[in-house]
Formats: structure tokens, C-alpha cells, sequence
């Protein structure tokens, strides 16, 4: 069995926020596989999808920080069309990934007990961010 999905996520500010609860709620029939995988892929270029530490909110601030540390935004950046923080946004973009791979088992994506999909905001005025969730298992 095939599921896809597409998902309008809405504006947020720059920093890593969770998704995993907003992509089980938006995506019910994944609780119709009994085995599978699900991708998460974002469809665009200066945000990004990672998996990590879903309890302590501390880690999302650390996360903007490290990020923030790795790829300034004070480079002599060519490509500045966009405002500065778009060439760093998609250097960040590049370094993290623009999809995760998840294994499901009873409708659920089988995360460890501290693990959550983030979607990863890199602009400092993001718009709306387009993801398409692709599934296919054994129907339960």
C-alpha cells in the first residue's frame, strides 16, 4: 500500500521546531500500515528536516546556536538577491538534509524514546513550508 501526502506547515520563526505530532495528526492513514517506511521530504531550499532530542526544548536553542557558530552569516556571501541570511540558509539547508526515512511498525513511526522530526527553520522571515510525506508498508 502507497500513501503521499502533501503538507502546508505553517510560517515559523527561525530555530528547529517539532513536527512529528502535526505530520501523525495531518497523515491518519499511516495507522493503516502494519510495516513500512515513511520519507519526509521539504520542497525547499533554505529550510530543513532532521531527527533529535524531542524532550528538552534547551536542545532546539543549542541547535540554533552550533548552526548559527558553523555557517555565519558575515561570510562574503556572493548570492545576497534574498537578504543575508539567505545563503547561510541554504548552506544549513544543505548540511542537515532535505529529508528524513523513517521505519513504521502498527502506524507509527518507530522513533527512539527521545527522537522527534524537526523541521528546521532557517530564515529569519520564513513563509509557509510545503512537505510531502511518502509511505508504503504492508496494510495492517
Amino acid at each position: 500500500m502507497w500513501i503521499q501526502e502533501t503538507l502546508r506547515l505553517r510560517a515559523r520563526s527561525r530555530g528547529f521546531h517539532l513536527i512529528t505530532n502535526e505530520i501523525l495528526r495531518e497523515v491518519p492513514e499511516l495507522a493503516k500500515l502494519k510495516i513500512g517506511w515513511m520519507q519526509v521530504f521539504i520542497l525547499h531550499t533554505s529550510a530543513s528536516l532532521t531527527i533529535n532530542e524531542n524532550a528538552d526544548p534547551d536542545v532546539r536553542v543549542d541547535f540554533e546556536t552550533a548552526m548559527n557558530h558553523a555557517v555565519p552569516e558575515n561570510l562574503p556571501y556572493v548570492h545576497t538577491l534574498e537578504g543575508p541570511d539567505d545563503m547561510p540558509a541554504h548552506v544549513k539547508a544543505s548540511m542537515l538534509g532535505n529529508q528524513v526515512m523513517i521505519p513504521l511498525r502498527d502506524g507509527r513511526p518507530v522513533l527512539g524514546t527521545w527522537q522527534g522530526i524537526y523541521l528546521c527553520e532557517h530564515r529569519d522571515h520564513a513563509s509557509s513550508r510545503t512537505i510531502v510525506i511518502t509511505a508504503q508498508g504492508e496494510k495492517a
